[in-house]
């Protein structure tokens, strides 16, 4: 098979290519992970901006700001969020890979990337008209040419994101919007595991599961307050689901 690096060294930028190309056979993360959440739904409803890091907009002070919504097109949105706020980091990563970084390294975390595109993107579908905007960020607290302080960054994000999504699974009322969520998180949880084994060897799950082996969850609140440090846009989760 070729390798995807090798066949179109732009397929990071391009949802299209994703769907198109032949990918390598990994022995960890697959581009099957994408595939499992409906990546199908991308390809009918991609636009332009597939590779945004922020907001197409200008920000104005004190209006950049987004209502998730209630009910389960909130939960959605809350979902829709962070998977921007993980495109737009690994974009940030890809453009501009660590010095020394292995050829598997690369391999692996672009994949990471491919798939934070496709969960974006598909959330931005399933969504339509319910959908808040594009995000703005700011990522000046990572050295994005040190590989501790990049992995640093992406465990924080993937360990906040399965808990994210453990948090709020219990509050959706379709089937289908559970499903969803529960597919992302297994494979948001195949990243969390891969990137502690690179920052750390054999360190797995250390500190994000109980004794019962079961991931942490967190809630809204929580999550919206950690991750306030890399995205600048005012997000107002008040209506939410509790229950």
């Amino acid at each position: 098979m070729k390798n995807l690096i090798q066949e179109e060294k732009e397929v990071t930028h391009d949802s299209e290519r994703i769907l198109n190309s032949v990918l390598p056979r990994r022995s960890f993360l697959q581009f099957a992970g994408a595939g499992a959440v409906g990546v199908a739904l991308m390809a009918a409803g991609c636009s332009k901006d597939k590779d945004y890091v922020g907001p197409t907009d200008p920000i104005v002070p004190g209006e950049n700001k987004v209502e998730l919504g209630s009910g389960d097109p909130g939960i959605l949105n809350y979902a829709y969020a962070l998977e921007q706020l993980e495109a737009a980091f690994y974009t940030k990563v890809v453009e501009s890979f660590w010095s020394g970084i292995s050829e598997k390294e690369r391999d692996f975390i672009t994949d990471i990337q491919l798939h934070e595109v496709a969960h974006r993107e598909l959330f931005k579908n399933l969504l339509g008209d319910k959908k808040i905007g594009n995000l703005a960020f700011d990522f000046s607290k990572v050295n994005f040419s040190d590989k501790n302080s990049v992995l640093t960054a992406a465990k924080d994000l993937e360990d906040i994101g399965v808990a994210a999504y453990n948090g709020v699974a219990p509050l959706l009322k379709s089937k289908d919007a559970l499903i969803t969520a529960a597919k992302i998180v297994s494979v948001e949880a195949r990243h969390a595991a891969y990137i502690r084994e690179i920052l750390k060897q054999n360190d797995f799950a250390a500190g994000v599961v109980d004794a019962k082996g079961q991931d942490r969850s967190l809630k809204p609140s929580e999550v919206l307050n950690f991750v306030k440090q890399y995205i600048t846009t005012e997000i107002n989760a008040s209506n939410l689901p509790t229950a």
